[in-house]
């Protein structure tokens, strides 16, 4: 396991690399959170150059989780992954969500937030990479019971690669996380 020495954009190219690289070795699907598009549109890029953009899955916040109403990614970005016929996720949190506005109106923590707490003692892409697994089994965006190489980060960029199956998100315990390739210190 690579670990970086810090969180972040910094560590980008090098963990999408590997993710990359592994998506190719194991033929798996590759989930790439994004927040603004940013890395998304360097995964394609990579994608591309390695023969494997059909393999390529952009996942996404849902609408309206910093301004209603609207997405969080650029007009730009959303255009260009468009553009190059990449598979985008556009989903709730699994490891928030509803259970979000509880905690935020009555100042309490309730179990799924235990769960993503618990995900991020390991580091946060660790939990991006499960809650994506499981946003892209619910939806039918990944076979069920096969492995995903799924890239999550900490803040803007990603920092983060797993090799991990999804569970759909009723079943989230059977998540079996297979390897950490990749994260921050």
């Amino acid at each position: 396991m690579t670990v970086f020495e810090n969180k972040g954009t910094e560590n980008s190219a090098a963990a999408l690399q590997m993710a990359v690289s592994e998506a190719k070795k194991l033929g798996a699907p590759l989930l790439v959170a994004t927040t603004t598009g940013a890395t998304a549109v360097q995964a394609v890029e990579m994608a591309k150059e390695n023969g494997i953009i059909n393999q390529l899955i952009i996942v996404s916040h849902a609408y309206g989780t910093r301004v209603k109403g609207e997405n969080n990614m650029k007009p730009e970005n959303r255009r260009a992954l468009d553009e190059s016929g990449v598979k985008i996720i556009t989903a709730a949190h699994v490891l928030s969500g509803a259970e979000r506005a509880m905690s935020t109106k009555f100042s309490g923590v309730y179990p799924v937030e235990i769960i993503a707490h618990t995900l991020r003692m390991l580091s946060q892409g660790v939990k991006v990479a499960v809650e994506m697994g499981a946003m892209a089994v619910d939806c039918g965006a990944v076979e069920y019971g096969k492995p995903v190489v799924a890239v999550g980060g900490t803040g803007r960029g990603a920092d983060t690669v797993t090799v991990l199956t999804p569970e759909y998100t009723q079943d989230i315990f059977g998540t079996k996380i297979h390897e950490i390739i990749c994260k921050p210190y």
